[in-house]
């Protein structure tokens, strides 16, 4: 009796251990397969293989048969695009939504030829006693003989324990595409985007090839400037040409960067955007790596000059959807749009990713401005050409429109506020400055000969003239 009891607990002892002999899943430590990595919006990374996607999720195989399930939209644009291709390509085949195969659930009845062969050597153990002793025991063929069944019997109940479900087809699908995904963007409509700066037409104009998009301009927008400024450079807004081979240029064919570009380490020179009024739109961080607008910066429009005396935004001049409502209020260096605080559609602004943006429902990316940092544009979600010319932080996209300057850079006044800002003529202006109790002032003006001249009256009363020729 005691090795027949012996031989059963062989037998147990063997299929108590089927989770080590037929492990669940596909791929475990050490085995040498690899595990793809999805980047999601929020800059985190999953690893896993693509198993099967329903509805809006996809469905990711990890280590000792693991799942776990990611959104589609929480994906990143390419690896969106690559989960897209993946289910097409399940689709292609017809397959449905339990394509790959997981071992079944385990069955109740997986061991009953064990249990019934078992229960037989009992019974016959009990009813004849002497044969098992005589015969199956002390006897080598009788002992092989009952070894060789008993372990057929095993196979037998293992092969079925792991018994898959398996696809319509012959050949095992492949969901590793040969080529990279690359995602194609629709080329931007030149009547769309026209539309969003007509609102500010003649002062700006227009025009466009096969590549670009350009923006032609004075610098100077059709809004007050400077005041609210409480750290001045003492540079003052003058006119830049901004016009034929050195207007702004948007491309009209945006290709997602396979690396956006970030403006917190880089772009610290030049624009990253051009609103559709004309005027560049500036890193948040001025080439000293400072938040411009906490630093007081900025004029109540989000702007200042720059030591071309060139005037520019660094925060988003939301301002503009007063007059574009839903249209765009700029376009990035990389082709992209940008909208003000809503959706083009008018609804509430959905949750932005790293870069200040998200795709939108026709399809295609857009930023949005904020008030709060970046405020534009946090990373380039297109690819852009970076002027070799540069390094960072203090690189720039080319193609750039540039600055022309009349004088040499000034350099900051401490404790000087900025008050008031007036048109004096039609080319000209007066700039009212406060420190401490007393007003400091900058009267300016040109000719149609680019002569300018410069009357820079300090809080003592004492007045400096300058004459500059462009």
């Amino acid at each position: 009796m005691k090795k027949l009891l012996y031989l059963i607990l062989v037998f147990f002892f063997f299929n108590s251990n089927d989770t080590f002999a037929h492990p669940g899943g596909h791929y475990h430590k050490g085995d040498g397969n690899v595990l793809n990595t999805w980047r999601l919006n929020s800059g985190k990374t999953i690893q896993g293989n693509f198993s099967f996607a329903k509805d809006n999720t996809i469905y990711l195989e990890q280590e000792e048969g693991k799942i776990v399930s990611i959104l589609i939209s929480d994906l990143s644009i390419q690896d969106q695009q690559l989960a897209k291709w993946k289910i097409n390509k399940i689709n292609h085949f017809n397959i449905s939504d339990n394509i790959n195969t997981f071992p079944e659930t385990s069955s109740p009845f997986k061991y009953l030829p064990l249990f019934l062969l078992c229960l037989s050597v009992i019974a016959i153990y009990f009813l004849n006693k002497h044969f098992f002793k005589n015969y199956i025991f002390n006897s080598r063929l009788g002992l092989s003989t009952f070894s060789f069944l008993f372990v057929v019997t095993i196979i037998i109940a293992c092969s079925k324990s792991t018994t898959t479900t398996t696809s319509t087809i012959s050949t095992p699908i492949n969901t590793t595409p040969s080529n990279p995904v690359v995602v194609v963007i629709p080329k931007t409509n030149t009547a769309s985007i026209d539309s969003a700066f007509s609102a500010f037409k003649p002062a700006i104009s227009t025009t466009w090839d096969d590549t670009y998009f350009y923006i032609a301009s004075n610098g100077i927008p059709n809004h007050n400037m400077m005041i609210g400024i409480t750290s001045w450079q003492q540079q003052v807004p003058i006119t830049q040409p901004y016009n034929g081979t050195n207007s702004w240029s948007i491309p009209l064919q945006p290709t997602y960067a396979t690396i956006p570009l970030s403006t917190k380490t880089n772009l610290m020179k030049g624009a990253v955007a051009v609103a559709v009024n004309g005027i560049p739109i500036f890193n948040a961080l001025n080439n000293r790596g400072e938040d411009s607008y906490k630093i007081g910066e900025l004029d109540n429009w989000g702007g200042h000059c720059g030591r071309g005396d060139d005037y520019h935004y660094h925060a988003a001049p939301l301002h503009l959807s007063t007059t574009n409502g839903l249209k765009p209020i700029a376009y990035a260096v990389d082709g992209f749009a940008v909208y003000g605080s809503k959706e083009p559609d008018g609804a509430v602004m959905n949750v932005l990713d790293t870069c200040h943006g998200h795709i939108g429902t026709n399809g295609t990316y857009h930023y949005h401005g904020t008030t709060d940092y970046p405020y534009v544009v946090g990373a380039m979600k297109g690819k852009v050409t970076l002027d070799p010319a540069t390094t960072a932080p203090e690189n720039q996209v080319i193609p750039q429109a540039f600055t022309k300057p009349v004088r040499p850079a000034t350099s900051p006044l401490t404790g000087a506020v900025i008050t008031d800002f007036t048109a004096v003529g039609s080319n000209g202006y007066l700039l009212t400055y406060k420190r401490g109790t007393k007003n400091g002032y900058v009267k300016y003006s040109w000719d149609a000969s680019n002569k300018y001249t410069f009357i820079l009256t300090d809080t003592a009363g004492v007045s400096v003239t300058n004459v500059y020729q462009r």
